[in-house]
């Protein structure tokens, strides 16, 4: 067997074929597609052809990230590059483009055509749009060009955002130097060391890590400018304006007003925490009280721990892993009538032997898919909790249904000899967040590969995983399954209650830090050229939305990963969690277990996948159609203490 039962990737060269294969057969497809007469047909054909390059290009994702051969990584992404660049040609052909332009000028067909089909060949020709096929050759050109340096700077600036600083060891007081890395006459400074109890080398962390580097100014100026010209040249006033097409924002006005509005109903709230944490600083260091950047995490970490005595290591022995397991198949169960199974692999199946395949099973509609659970830590494997689409689900020319498979991929410890793996309760969230994207891949069950599951607009994709977290800190929920692996006894109430009131000391200055940075995104992807240098617009941005002061000579953007991810769309997690928020509280926390409810949800919010416009799937679960003061309550609703937790405690 190969990676994932592809006979192909038994080794690293497979990839070569796989790939050879899947451009042979996407040739094929682009000239049945030029042929054929306008009708429902051009649809799938097109949706063939992005399931033919997806097949290799999502599964060389993941490879590329997360096997522990070199030569594997490697091979896949060169595969991943080469996929790409068809990708762009593709999106610039105009006789492929002029098959779907057909199609959709054909008011006749297009009336006949149901929902799904429409969208789904409006997103094709949007992809075709966005990629300036409307252009002439000479702009086309420009327009391919200009994706594939953005890709190159994309990466390159990824990397920087990663690679550690080093500083002459005589520059530090001799106390704090065994903090960090050395190599000779230098240290290394790998991160921010946000939870060290030593102000000083939380100080020294922040300002050596956040050092301004020119080389890596350079590939983010360079990496803004390009997107701002690929989106000028295909028609937008700005690359917000093309990156939040077809979102639940719809546009970079409707963000500015979400984030504003946020800001605004926080401030006091975030005054208090920011109070709170300089008095705490006082007490702990009276010769420097001033509150810094550095100390956001760590004194709001300490109020949580004096005011709750929220200790992970009482919490680990009733999380197991076994458990944690039972009880998301419990829930799922209840709720959506689904089981986990654990299937047996065949020899190549697999990265490492450590990872786990589950068969995801509907009580009537038999087997949904397959979950790969790759969850433990191994040298050179990311640090990263994240979900993985291998293969979307499709339905197929054959009548039959192509199965979803994914991988859920986290860093859990390796438990020890004899004794489960235990979780902290932040690993237990992650788990049941993660598990919330691959229960909307297995039940986004399109007929189209191009919308399947999670491939949806990135502000509703995080919908279903934050909803997944109010669960996973639901009494009721998690009384299901928190058993003590030594003694078998229940997790006691006021211990579930003290952990989700912990996680809202300084929630709300927490929250005005993911303001910041969703403001910040906005900015850079707004009008150019910018006003002033990124460092500048930090500076300023930092000052006026998150409070703290600026810190001389860093440059924390150049570390913000997530611009090349997320770009003009950070705000996503914000507007995600507002409408979890909303779905939780009007239609699961009555009855967590409410079989209607959960039929409700993936009837109106998981099945379409992206086959829908995301509003309308807010709207069909919430039975109203939400504005941007309703997403703004919701999250600051969230923030308030619960009475009954608060008086127990007192």
């Amino acid at each position: 067997q190969g990676l994932f039962g592809v006979p192909e990737l038994s080794c690293p060269e497979g990839f070569q074929e796989a790939q050879d294969k899947a451009l042979q057969e996407s040739e094929q497809l682009v000239q049945k597609a030029c042929s054929t007469p306008p009708g429902p047909e051009t649809v799938m054909i097109f949706d063939q052809l992005s399931d033919s390059l997806c097949r290799v290009a999502d599964l060389a994702d993941f490879v590329k990230v997360a096997h522990p051969d070199f030569a594997f990584r490697e091979a896949a992404e060169e595969a991943c590059r080469n996929i790409g660049t068809v990708v762009e040609k593709l999106n610039t052909d105009v006789e492929l483009c002029q098959s779907l332009r057909r199609l959709l000028a054909n008011e006749t067909v297009m009336s006949s055509l149901d929902p799904e089909t429409r969208r789904v060949a409006e997103l094709f020709m949007f992809d075709f749009e966005i990629s300036g096929i409307h252009l002439d050759e000479e702009k086309r050109k420009k327009a391919v060009d200009l994706n594939v340096r953005i890709l190159d700077l994309c990466n390159e600036f990824l990397i920087g955002t990663h690679l550690p600083n080093k500083i002459d060891k005589h520059v530090l007081p001799e106390h704090i130097r065994y903090n960090f890395t050395a190599e000779g006459n230098y240290l290394q400074v790998a991160g921010l060391h946000a939870d060290c109890p030593d102000d000083l080398v939380r100080e020294a962390a922040y300002k050596i890590f956040l050092h301004s580097n020119t080389q890596q100014l350079g590939r983010l100026e360079a990496l803004l400018a390009s997107r701002n010209s690929l989106a000028q040249l295909v028609g937008y006033d700005t690359f917000a304006h093309r990156a939040l097409q077809g979102t639940m924002a719809k546009n970079p006005e409707t963000v500015r007003q979400f984030l504003e509005k946020l800001s605004e109903q926080l401030s006091k709230r975030t005054q208090k925490d920011f109070e709170m944490m300089t008095k705490m600083k006082m007490k702990l260091n009276p010769h420097n009280s001033m509150l810094m950047p550095w100390d956001h995490p760590y004194y709001s970490g300490v109020l949580r721990a004096e005011r709750y005595n929220i200790d992970p290591g009482l919490y680990c022995p009733f999380f197991s892993l076994g458990a944690c397991m039972e009880g998301l198949n419990s829930l799922f169960s209840q709720l959506l009538g689904i089981s986990l199974y654990a299937e047996q692999t065949k020899g190549g199946e697999i990265w490492s032997e450590d990872v786990r395949k589950l068969a995801v099973v509907h009580e009537t509609e038999g087997l949904l898919g397959y979950i790969y659970c790759d969850f433990f830590q191994r040298p050179d494997k990311p640090h990263q909790d994240c979900h993985f689409t291998v293969r979307g689900g499709r339905l197929m020319e054959n009548g039959e249904y192509q199965l979803p498979v994914v991988v859920l991929m986290l860093s859990l410890p390796n438990s020890a000899r004899g004794a489960p793996t235990l979780l902290s309760p932040g690993m237990m969230e992650n788990l049941f967040h993660e598990m919330g994207h691959a229960m909307h891949s297995m039940l986004g069950r399109t007929r189209y590969q191009h919308v399947t599951g999670t491939r949806c607009p990135t502000d509703f994709a995080e919908v279903p995983s934050i909803l997944m977290e109010y669960f996973a800190n639901d009494y009721r929920v998690v009384n299901q399954f928190a058993r003590h692996y030594k003694t078998g006894q229940p997790l006691p109430k006021n211990m579930v209650s003290r952990l989700c009131e912990s996680k809202k000391v300084c929630a709300a200055a927490d929250m005005q830090l993911q303001v910041f940075y969703a403001v910040l995104d906005q900015i850079y992807h707004g009008k150019h050229p910018l006003k002033k240098s990124t460092t500048e617009i930090l500076k300023e941005t930092q000052e006026k939305v998150y409070g703290l002061p600026y810190v001389p000579n860093t440059a924390w953007q150049l570390r913000f990963s997530h611009l090349v991810g997320y770009g003009a769309k950070y705000y996503s997690y914000l507007m995600s969690r507002a409408v979890a928020s909303m779905v939780w509280k009007q239609c699961f926390a009555q009855n967590p277990f409410d079989r209607a409810m959960g039929e409700r949800y993936r009837r109106e919010m998981l099945a379409h996948g992206g086959g829908k416009e995301p509003m309308l799937m807010v709207q069909g679960m919430l039975q109203k159609s939400p504005s941007v003061e309703d997403f703004v309550d919701a999250l600051v609703s969230d923030l308030d203490h619960d009475f009954e937790t608060f008086i127990m405690d007192s």
